[in-house]
């Protein structure tokens, strides 16, 4: 199978001098082309960073981030991506968020072609009664669903999401993970999700890979999700195959959350302070007259 993506040696920061913080060091990754990818980690651990590298709005300082086997230098509409913040733009209509990225994916479509793509990426996260609505008017589920819908009709080779559902309620965030894999069946394309929920990843994905704590932050082990599809989340807990999995994952991250707990002291800068005593000049309080 192709590897569709390749992360080389690469490392990133933010800062200079003093004040630079190393955020990923030397990530060695591949996701193969129609593999569902997740990657798993603790908040600040550095997985929005990985994730934008891939888009190309971030660029590393060392190593290299290919895509087909070229250097990605820049954002490109075959990388869809689905944010966490919707970013919708708020006075155009679901269908005018989704028309903005058609367009620009296919100018030489006609109007009526445009018309029909737009429609059928609307109804397929079930929002054809909203059509008209604007993102006020939608409930951040709705919201989600547009942002779906637009990244799905721009019909990318590597679909993003950057934990896209974690600001959602359980009932709307099982129904997204329902559409977005009954889309990706579909279609077969390549997805790399960023999540913190264990179990998501789990029933999303074909592998996990943790990423372990920054700052210098590392990939981990990989665990092969060996469930079978379509996976029936109602029925994932009494699976022994997720069982198992789920287990390792969060055995390993709990080990590591520990582990760097304990290697994490708070140090404190004291002045050097000298004793007064009662009687001399220095004495901040004076006696009663």
């Amino acid at each position: 199978m192709n590897h569709i993506v390749e992360f080389k040696n690469v490392s990133k920061g933010y800062g200079e001098g003093s004040s630079r913080t190393e955020v990923l060091h030397d990530i060695n990754l591949t996701i193969r082309e129609g593999e569902f990818l997740a990657i798993v980690g603790f908040t600040g651990s550095g997985k929005t960073t990985l994730i934008n590298l891939l888009t190309g709005l971030l660029q590393p300082d060392q190593g290299e981030v290919l895509f087909k086997g070229a250097p990605i230098t820049g954002p490109g509409h075959e990388r869809g991506v689905i944010f966490q913040n919707y970013s919708l733009l708020p006075w155009l209509t679901v269908y005018q968020n989704v028309e903005l990225a058609v367009n620009e994916v296919y100018p030489k479509w006609s109007k009526a072609e445009r018309d029909a793509h737009i429609r059928r990426f609307v109804e397929m996260v079930n929002l054809s009664p909203a059509l008209l609505k604007r993102p006020a008017e939608l409930s951040g589920g709705m919201r989600q669903r547009v942002a779906v819908a637009r990244a799905l009709a721009m019909d990318p080779e590597l679909l993003l999401m950057d934990e896209p559902l974690g600001a959602l309620d359980a009932l709307t965030r099982g129904n997204l993970q329902t559409e977005i894999l009954k889309i990706w069946s579909a279609n077969q394309r390549t997805a790399l999700l960023i999540t913190n929920d264990v179990d998501e990843g789990i029933l999303m994905a074909d592998r996990i890979i943790p990423l372990n704590p920054g700052p210098n932050a590392t990939l981990g082990p990989e665990f092969i999700v060996d469930v079978e599809r379509p996976r029936d989340k109602t029925q994932l807990n009494d699976h022994p195959k997720f069982k198992k999995v789920r287990n390792e994952v969060l055995t390993y991250l709990m080990d590591l959350g520990e582990a760097s707990r304990l290697q994490k002291t708070d140090r404190y800068e004291l002045p050097d302070l000298q004793p007064v005593m009662p009687g001399s000049r220095s004495f901040p309080f004076r006696r009663a007259g």
